[in-house]
């Protein structure tokens, strides 16, 4: 539903022929899911809104998406790389978008889930954009990481 979606925003898809598109796409057991849920003769249509509410809630139930928000909230980096832990943030956002609907908020709470050596090196600092903080965390990550050889190097030379 996501590169349909996609799609549709950049072609500026007429909303009245979203639905059969998408629907006219299904195969298997989506396309035999949807032969239960559609309309039947005399009642409304489907808006694209409301297909979209159907596949989410069929394919991801309630307690999934609590699941994955919970998950989200919880994510920290860990042994993760950044670009790994920027990564899996952005997989699960979709589950937590009003967690992070401004850059502020997400660059918050990409700032909370980093590990203590790298967030002490961006605290304080301010940035315009998301993509700025993670493009620097990136640096510092690799900086620290280059460090960290160099001193064990020359622990093993001493």
């Amino acid at each position: 539903m996501q590169r349909l979606e996609n799609l549709f925003e950049i072609t500026e898809f007429p909303d009245r022929y979203k639905v059969a598109l998408a629907t006219y796409q299904f195969e298997g057991e989506v396309e035999h899911w949807w032969g239960t849920v559609k309309p039947r003769e005399g009642e409304d249509p489907t808006t694209w809104e409301r297909l979209k509410e159907l596949t989410d809630n069929w394919y991801c139930p309630r307690d999934v998406r609590r699941m994955k928000e919970r998950e989200f909230l919880s994510l920290k980096q860990g042994n993760l790389s950044v670009m790994e832990y920027a990564s899996k943030l952005n997989e699960l956002s979709c589950f937590a978008q009003h967690q992070i609907n401004t850059e502020e908020r997400k660059m918050d709470h990409f700032e909370r889930g980093l590990r203590g050596d790298i967030r002490s090196m961006i605290a304080g600092q301010t940035f315009d954009n998301f993509h700025d903080m993670y493009q620097r965390v990136v640096k510092i990550a690799r900086v620290l990481k280059e460090s960290r050889k160099e001193r064990q190097a020359l622990a093993l030379g001493k």
